[in-house]
């Protein structure tokens, strides 16, 4: 074991992205310092902990960098958030000249050349911010293999926590060492300082999940309100790409760009106007089957997020404790299961189709060539324990008809609002609120709602922070805003990993 004596310029670990604009502006640093601690730190980590499939070249960073530097002393700022450095989760395509690819943590995308950025990428780079690499995903987003170990990958490998020594041998897919959610390495990255922003994509969970247990702030915006193009996507109906950040503002700045509308507003640190309805958490938890508990894990969650009820309380928010709200097992339509039929359909005649499209060349043009390049590979693609690709297979195989697939699209979205809606309603709150662990996110993507996170707690048994996740109804994104930031303002500080170099 060593350490790394070199003096720094800012603490990777706790500045964020704010903290860093501050600096730019009074000229207290530069861009190009910037890049270079974040770079210093994934040299120090990413061994350790896996969270990239790709970095950028670094001399084209400090290129770009310099650039953005040279704009802010001719007095030109593209954004808030103009010289600061980015990561993004590989389903995001970056155009040839940035030096990364994309591969949605599949082989058969190694090498692959995308036509142009993404409509995402090209938003942050308009925006003057700086990717400094791709981070690594669950692949396909989960649409490989079942009870595959989210944060892996065949290209990328496992990524690890940060605040936990490992994944346990046995552990079940989300429990307490897993690093949770198919936008891990997005996550890991930023909670390791290698990043003090991250774009993540979510279906469901997939940024809620990973950015609580790296103690980080999250959201999912409304589905259908981003241009996904040059984006993988699992489906259509319930995916949306979002911003994880250590801060509540950082969020909000971040969130700005996507979205295209301002979001801040002057009592943007007060409980004013919001009334939160919390769900019971002895009812609203992980099963079993999916998060093992160990001893004092439950209880300890318990009691951080009824303490956190109360302190919000004492701060001035209307809080509504227990609320109600009907179980995952209401979401069907006329008695038949509607989330996966939709997930196979989409991925294999929307979303697939329109990501392969976008590549200007690609070892493989469809669906079937993917199948097939795995079969063909399975020493790299198909590697223990990981030697299945039963859901590529499933969506290949799928012959549901356009027509069932809409009755279904429409059924589940009437049927997840009507619920959400009616305990909107019936406790006269805006906002929903329950543990990060639980199933409210499965709500929020049936019905196309904005889902967040904030930090909770960190746990005892070995360290893993857990997390609230919150929902808003369609195009309610301030709402989570400024619950994140009164939150923030009365909460402690969130935690910060404590990382070795071997």
């Amino acid at each position: 074991m060593a350490t790394n004596n070199t003096p720094r310029k800012f603490d990777v670990l706790v500045t964020n992205a704010s903290d860093l604009q501050l600096l730019l502006e009074s000229k207290q640093i530069t861009s190009l310092e910037i890049v270079n601690e974040y770079l210093a730190q994934i040299d120090r980590h990413e061994a350790a902990l896996n969270a990239f499939i790709s970095i950028a070249p670094r001399d084209r960073l400090l290129e770009i960098a310099r650039g953005l530097d040279d704009e802010r002393l001719q007095g030109r700022t593209r954004s808030p958030l103009h010289g600061i450095p980015i990561v993004l989760k590989d389903c995001f395509m970056t155009a040839p000249d940035l030096g990364m690819g994309t591969t949605a943590g599949s082989w058969a995308l190694a090498g692959a050349k995308a036509r142009s950025n993404s409509a995402v990428a090209q938003k942050l780079v308009d925006a003057g911010m700086i990717i400094l690499g791709k981070t690594n995903m669950t692949e396909f987003a989960g649409m490989k293999m079942t009870m595959m170990m989210p944060g892996w990958s065949a290209y990328g490998g496992q990524t690890l926590s940060p605040y936990v020594e490992g994944i346990e041998e046995g552990e079940t897919i989300l429990g307490h060492s897993a690093p949770g959610g198919s936008s891990t390495g997005s996550a890991v990255a930023v909670a390791a300082g290698f990043s003090p922003l991250a774009m993540g994509a979510e279906t469901i969970g997939s940024i809620i999940t990973p950015a609580s247990r790296a103690a980080l702030y999250g959201l999912k915006p409304t589905v259908g309100v981003q241009d996904v193009a040059g984006m993988y996507t699992l489906t259509d109906f319930f995916d949306s790409p979002g911003a994880m950040a250590k801060c509540a503002a950082d969020v909000v700045s971040l969130t700005e760009i996507l979205l295209g509308r301002r979001l801040s507003s002057p009592n943007m640190e007060n409980w004013e106007g919001l009334s939160v309805g919390f769900l019971d958490p002895r009812v609203w938890k992980t099963g079993e089957e999916i998060c093992r508990q160990h001893e004092g894990t439950a209880e300890q969650m318990v009691e951080d997020y009824e303490a956190a009820i109360s302190r919000m309380k004492s701060s001035g928010c209307t809080a509504r404790y227990p609320v109600e709200l009907p179980d995952t097992s209401e979401l069907t339509v006329d008695g038949e299961p509607a989330i996966m039929p939709i997930a196979f359909w989409d991925f294999k005649n929307i979303c697939i189709p329109r990501f392969l499209d976008a590549f200007e060349d690609a070892p493989v043009h469809n669906l079937a060539e993917i199948v097939k390049f795995n079969q063909d590979n399975p020493e790299k693609c198909l590697p223990p324990p990981y030697t299945e690709q039963n859901d590529l297979l499933k969506a290949l195989n799928n012959d549901d008809k356009k027509e069932q697939i809409n009755k279904l699209k429409t059924g589940l979205w009437l049927t997840a609002k009507q619920i959400l809606d009616a305990t909107f309603d019936d406790e006269k709150v805006n906002i929903i609120a329950a543990p990060a662990d639980s199933a409210l996110c499965v709500h929020a993507a049936a019905a196309g709602y904005p889902i967040a996170t904030v930090p909770l707690g960190q746990l005892g048994y070995n360290g893993r922070p857990f997390g609230l996740c919150l929902v808003a109804r369609a195009i309610g994104e301030e709402k989570l805003l400024r619950f994140m930031a009164a939150y923030e303002r009365v909460s402690a500080p969130r935690a910060v990993p404590k990382l070795l170099v071997y």
